[in-house]
């Protein structure tokens, strides 16, 4: 009983009506679900192997006992297929179902459930992903909505800040106009100094949105630090005199004329000016104002610029907002327009987030502590390349 071209042709006719029929027999169940399309799968191709191979027993006219162990081992193996694409098909739709909730979580801004039923290591893979993706997402969102308070917030202290200075310089201007003016020179000096307070809050307000941009300067050059304090605490003795501040710079003995950062100078010294003159400002009358100069780092990386007040401190749970954007704390950090003694000016709460900016620009870091009768702000340049040899 050779197996000849006839009984080949027979078998695969055999195959291919058990293979259709199978697959047209078990439409329902293949349009259900994944688990009915896999054990479809499966089912048909058993059935299309099973008549295949009784076609071509019956051709080579196998006896009737042949058939039915050929019947039985069929029926049997197509039982284990189906068995194991059923169970095949239930551990897709439970990864499926578990991948559709995590979207779904993600959709309602909440982070997936990592625990529950083990999945397979692809599946597991994309829900990992889906669950960093949606904490990022929250962050962002978070992040979002603390700027959208500060700019809310800036609004409202600036157009306060506005408002004021205005209606002084209104009043001025109508009483140098009707000649009620006792002293029109104190006026016009009220009115000069009003006219340079709205002329840097803009200034700042365009600095600031500058940098929030990125539209930093890239006119990048070795500027030697312990100059650029230097210059910038002698810019500001008047400012501490005025105020009965002592104004102290120190340059630790490691530092050098050789200790230069890459940088914009213009720009640094905007961020330590704002520094400084934050300190001086807010520091009690006859108090001291310390601004250090040292190296830091293992392989001196990094040069550092500490800048210690008087203020009385910055309470705890206000840290955090010190460089947010139009944030000026407690009225110990906040003095009135005018400043103590007629010195100074209030500001828009810009200076912080200013310096903050130019300084994370420089690719550099600024923080700031509370010391035992004030605060310290620690600003942190990696040194030039330059420097380092």
């Amino acid at each position: 009983m050779n197996l000849t071209i006839g009984n080949f042709g027979a078998a695969l006719l055999w195959c291919v009506i058990g293979g259709v029929a199978a697959w047209l027999a078990l439409t329902p169940v293949r349009r259900r679900s994944t688990t009915g399309l896999l054990v479809t799968l499966v089912l048909t191709g058993a059935a299309a192997s099973a008549c295949a191979l009784w076609g071509a027993i019956h051709a080579m006219l196998v006896p009737w006992w042949s058939w039915q162990t050929v019947i039985a081992v069929t029926a049997f193996s197509a039982l284990v297929t189906g068995s194991a694409a059923f169970a095949v098909g239930r551990r897709l739709a439970r990864d499926n179902a578990a991948l559709r909730t995590a979207v779904a979580d993600v959709g309602a801004g909440r982070l997936p459930e990592t625990d529950g039923p083990r999945l397979s290591a692809e599946v597991e893979q994309v829900r990992s992903e889906l669950s960093a993706t949606a904490a990022a997402l929250a962050a962002t969102r978070e992040r979002e909505r603390g700027l959208e308070s500060a700019r809310r917030e800036l609004v409202s202290w600036v157009s306060h800040d506005l408002r004021t200075p205005l209606a002084g310089l209104r009043a001025m201007a109508e009483a140098l106009e009707d000649g009620m003016a006792d002293d029109p020179e104190v006026y016009y000096k009220q009115i000069a100094a009003s006219v340079e307070r709205l002329n840097q809050m803009v200034e700042d307000l365009f600095d600031l949105s500058r940098i929030q941009a990125g539209a930093t300067s890239r006119d990048m050059e070795s500027i030697a630090l312990g100059d650029l304090v230097s210059d910038c605490v002698a810019a500001l003795e008047p400012l501490a005199t005025a105020q009965g501040v002592r104004l102290v710079g120190r340059v630790h003995e490691d530092v050098d004329g050789t200790t230069e950062v890459n940088g914009n100078g213009p720009e640094l010294n905007r961020a330590l000016t704002n520094l400084v003159a934050n300190a001086i400002r807010h520091t009690r009358a006859a108090g001291n104002v310390d601004v250090r100069v040292s190296v830091t780092g293992e392989f001196r990386t990094h040069a550092e610029v500490e800048v210690r007040d008087e203020c009385g401190g910055i309470p705890d749970r206000h840290l955090h907002r010190v460089f947010d954007v139009g944030y000026r704390g407690e009225p110990a950090r906040t003095p009135d327009a005018a400043g103590r003694n007629g010195a100074g000016r209030g500001g828009a709460g810009l200076g912080l987030a200013i310096t903050r900016g130019i300084v994370e620009a420089h690719d550099g870091t600024v923080e700031v502590r509370n010391t035992d009768d004030g605060c310290s702000f620690r600003v942190r340049l990696p040194v030039s390349t330059q420097s380092k040899r």
